[in-house]
């Protein structure tokens, strides 16, 4: 028996040792891997092309170097292209602008439809500082085998646009499609009872429904008018074209193939890949062309910032800090996490900021569908109380809606794109129970209570009307402290807040009209009005929180935390099916976030991928 536990415990031993040595030699690995790519300084040679290509993901906040990214691609042989903030874009395309070694842009590659960073909103930002830099008059290239209407925002302004002849551009309009799941939770005897405040509030449909309920389908083909006619009206504009002749295409042809492109005003060439090498580099001065000539003098966008060190061009250091803040995400909850605004974090965060003198005013950036009822109210709590002491200016992303609305509405002014999604003003609860489905399978539940409602939290049966009725007070309750929090916070009445309310989601033009919103600008709109509140001229330095985490942090996450099997992700691009159930997955990781602990929530409709 001696034997055998020294046996087992030296087999312990030895796969802790084993798994301690592979834990360390993978730190080492990426590690070397980190210090390598470090090591290599771009170069930013005279006469160079700034290379955007659009398949960056674009974000608010800065996301730094992600080690799961590193491992894979030390393994597959490619490159990931880095996350790379929106200011950082911005910046960079202002030191360029100012650069005499940058001669032009060359915009390549298409967007991505998901997330909140590359929506039309930040798209529209991104669009503000191309015209800076074309303003220096240097040129604009862009260049691809197809662009869908997304893309196509951007390419647009270019000096010229040139497409591939085997290409396409898409412009038949936008849509956005729901996944309803009410059928198939009745077929498999999944009962759902809701509670909400507002009748547009429609974010619970997709549990209890099979198609769109007329309100929602009336507020989401609103909100779609409203972003297709700003889309319109701003690449007929570049294009020197009429809005009608835009909707005629789109109305008629969908998809326009090189010629009819070219013919309708859409693109100045069709051209192919050597064919635009050879115009670029008589841009940069690269006499000795031929056809078999693999490249141009080029940098790329995220390495061009990267040399450059740049935050805020040309600004000095100064004692008076203009903090912009980034809630980002789900609202949810404690600390958070990526992609998730933790409203004990926020809250802790804003409370620092008000306390110190140094910061002289605050900038709230808003991208976010919400989330908890509880979480959202701390945060929005901290935002009243800095606003009391300092100025707080809002700058609304792509998203700021529901919860995301209520923590901006105590700002001193409220910034929106047109194409930002907001409002959202209501309530939800939703309780699933699977009574039917275990009965059919064999299991049942027994329960023992000191109190009737002591199990009104359980799945094993649906709710009592009096259970339903004591969930509905608690709904009705927060919506009315929601919209007491909105006309506390905005220049409007009680009356004129209901009236917008009821969970209807709005534009930012449309939220601009109804009072929801001050003015049409982006974060370096709101930057600059905070500068102008707070009276500091010129004399002020930017701070952005939350601050990056380093290399370091984010290895140790990945290799300890929940983010482990990342490191071990396929590499290859997933099929369209496979990409929507990604998509799918993604939705229904934001829903499994929610952790309010009422239950209750200030959640955006739905989660809308514009197509």
């Amino acid at each position: 028996m001696r034997d055998f536990f020294r046996y087992v415990l030296a087999s312990f031993v030895g796969l802790l040792l084993f798994s301690t040595l592979s834990v360390g030699a993978l730190v080492v690995f990426i590690l070397m891997i980190a210090l390598g790519s470090r090591d290599t300084e771009p170069l930013v040679e005279k006469d160079s092309i700034l290379v955007f290509d659009l398949s960056l993901d674009i974000t608010d906040s800065n996301p730094g170097s992600n080690p799961a990214d590193l491992f894979n691609d030390a393994l597959s042989g490619s490159s990931t292209p880095t996350p790379i903030s929106l200011r950082t874009v911005l910046d960079t395309l202002e030191e360029a602008a100012n650069d005499d070694r940058i001669v032009g842009i060359f915009i390549q590659g298409t967007t991505s439809a998901e997330g909140r960073g590359s929506g039309f909103a930040t798209l529209r930002e991104v669009r503000e500082g191309l015209q800076q830099f074309q303003d220096s008059g240097k040129p604009i290239y862009a260049y691809e085998t197809g662009w869908r209407e997304r893309d196509y925002y951007i390419t647009s302004l270019a000096d010229s646009v040139i497409l591939n002849p085997t290409g396409s551009i898409e412009l038949n309009g936008f849509s956005a499609e729901t996944l309803f799941f009410g059928d198939a939770f009745e077929q498999y005897g999944i009962d759902v009872q809701i509670i909400r405040a507002g009748q547009y509030k429609s974010a619970v449909e997709p549990f209890t429904r099979n198609s769109n309920s007329p309100e929602n389908r009336e507020q989401s083909q609103q909100l779609l008018n409203d972003l297709w006619s700003e889309f319109l009206t701003t690449t007929a504009s570049d294009r020197s074209l009429e809005v009608s002749d835009l909707q005629a295409i789109a109305d008629s042809q969908a998809i326009l193939l090189p010629e009819a492109a070219l013919e309708a005003g859409l693109v100045d060439q069709v051209a192919y890949a050597d064919e635009v090498i050879g115009e670029l580099r008589e841009l940069t001065d690269e006499t000795e062309y031929s056809p078999n000539s693999p490249s141009f003098r080029n940098i790329g966008l995220s390495a061009y910032a990267q040399a450059m060190g740049t935050i805020s061009p040309n600004r000095p250091r100064s004692e008076n800090q203009i903090a912009v803040v980034y809630a980002d995400g789900t609202i949810v909850s404690g600390e958070g996490g990526v992609g998730l605004v933790g409203g004990d974090r926020l809250a802790r965060q804003l409370r620092d900021l008000r306390q110190d003198e140094d910061v002289k005013a605050v900038v709230l950036r808003v991208n976010s569908p919400g989330g908890g009822a509880s979480p959202s109210e701390i945060i929005a709590r901290e935002v009243m109380l800095t606003q009391a002491e300092k100025p707080v200016i809002v700058s609304m992303g792509s998203i700021a809606a529901s919860g995301g609305y209520m923590i901006a509405a105590h700002g001193d002014r409220i910034f929106a794109s047109p194409n930002t999604i907001t409002g959202s003003i209501g309530v939800f609860g939703l309780v699933l129970n699977v009574q039917e489905l275990a009965n059919e399978n064999g299991l049942t539940w027994d329960v023992v209570k000191t109190g009737p409602f002591a199990d009104s939290n359980t799945i094993a049966r649906p709710l009592t009307e009096q259970e339903l009725s004591i969930g509905q007070r608690v709904v009705d309750q927060i919506y009315a402290r929601f919209t007491n929090i909105v006309a506390e916070g905005r220049p409007l009445s009680l009356t004129d807040v209901t009236a917008v309310a009821q969970g209807r989601v709005w534009s930012g033009i449309d939220a601009q009209q109804v009072g929801l919103v001050d003015e049409i600008g982006g974060l370096e709109d709101a930057i600059a009005a905070a500068a102008e509140q707070a009276e500091l001229g010129d004399d002020w330095q930017l701070n952005e929180y939350p601050q990056p985490r380093t290399f370091e942090e984010q290895l140790f996450e990945s290799l300890f935390g929940s983010q482990l099997r990342s490191l071990f992700r396929p590499t290859v691009q997933a099929d369209p099916l496979t990409q929507e159930f990604h998509h799918l997955r993604g939705q229904l990781q934001q829903l499994e976030a929610l952790d309010d602990p009422r239950g209750v929530y200030l959640l955006l409709p739905f989660f809308p991928q514009i197509n």
